[in-house]
């Protein structure tokens, strides 16, 4: 059983970073063994928050495991420092593994770019040529990689890899983790990349795209706004109910809306506030304190942010009507 080490980040959620190599690597009859260069805060909505541990860190894994299990194949992927990048080089030079593949981790799935120009510079000039392989997805890490560049004639040229197919795009992970493990079973380039192929189209035949629980949590967040919008527009509030956190309820209700919770609470207030103002004979102040509200006052300056009118601005069915006097209590 051949050893492959995997220098990259960890994606809490399984679909990437360290925790698909390792299953990947597994899977194929490899040993995986790894160092870590960031922690990801991220779930099926995408990636909130990095934190890049100390190079020092990441030094100290890398040689740890070099000097006791002398992988000869390193995968390489998430690097988002300079000093990580630097340290990630040392070790590459110093210790010379066979095979040195690279799959940039250049942007997130929302678009957002992960490195930066530095960084990238700096991949380009000391990373790229003491690489078996780079492997690089069209249309993003080929433009900031320059693909002509690495695709040079003569000995010395970087070779690379496009993944130019959807289906593969979505599992170039999986890819370049049993590309790896091919070439750490001596197969030659072009049988490793053939084998890295096929290994992915099986994946795609049993792959359903990793989702969570956002489409149920959203529905059961608008049944809970239908029950309590009348006494409770706080956001704590519905996720507590929900048992998430309002930050976890925001990322679902901005993704399958584009709204936050607030707005959509306050919106199915309103919406039940118009509807009395028109089809009741109530007093103001009594829709007001029916609703949660502490005042007329309140309630008005809630309404006219959200409508542009005022309770009875909104409650006059006739445009041509001389204005309301003033409501008591409001500003």
């Amino acid at each position: 059983m051949k050893t492959i080490l995997t220098i990259t980040g960890s994606d809490s959620t399984g679909g990437s970073g360290v925790q698909a190599d390792i299953r990947t690597i597994a899977a194929l009859g490899g040993y995986a063994v790894s160092a870590v260069t960031s922690v990801t805060v991220q779930n099926t909505l995408g990636i909130q928050a990095f934190y890049d541990l100390p190079a020092d860190i990441v030094r100290g894994q890398i040689e740890a495991i070099i000097n006791d299990m002398q992988p000869d194949t390193v995968k390489v992927g998430m690097i988002r420092t300079t000093e990580t990048l630097a340290v990630v080089v040392d070790a590459l030079l110093k210790y010379r593994p066979h095979h040195i593949i690279y799959d940039p981790i250049v942007t997130a799935s929302n678009g957002d770019r992960l490195m930066s120009d530095d960084v990238i510079t700096q991949i380009r000039c000391r990373l790229l040529p003491l690489c078996s392989l780079v492997i690089l997805r069209e249309g993003e890490a080929e433009r900031i990689f320059d693909c002509s560049s690495l695709k040079g004639k003569g000995s010395d040229a970087v070779r690379s890899f496009v993944l130019d197919d959807p289906l593969q795009h979505g599992l170039a992970n999986s890819f370049s983790s049993a590309l790896a493990v091919y070439l750490s079973q001596d197969e030659s380039m072009e049988q490793a990349i053939q084998h890295a192929r096929e290994y992915v189209k099986t994946l795609v035949a049993r792959k359903s795209d990793l989702s969570g629980r956002s489409s149920q949590l959203y529905n059961d967040f608008l049944e809970e706004v239908q029950k309590h919008y009348r006494t409770n527009r706080d956001v704590a509030f519905y996720a507590d109910c929900l048992n998430v956190s309002p930050r976890y309820l925001s990322q679902v209700a901005h993704r399958i809306s584009g709204k936050s919770p607030k707005c959509i609470i306050d919106h199915t207030l309103t919406e039940a506030l118009a509807c009395q103002l028109r089809t009741t004979q109530k007093t103001i102040q009594e829709i007001a304190y029916e609703h949660g509200f502490a005042s007329q006052a309140q309630f008005s300056k809630f309404f006219r942010k959200q409508t542009g009118q005022t309770p009875s601005e909104w409650r006059r069915p006739q445009k041509n009507l001389p204005p309301a006097p003033p409501e008591e209590g409001s500003a």
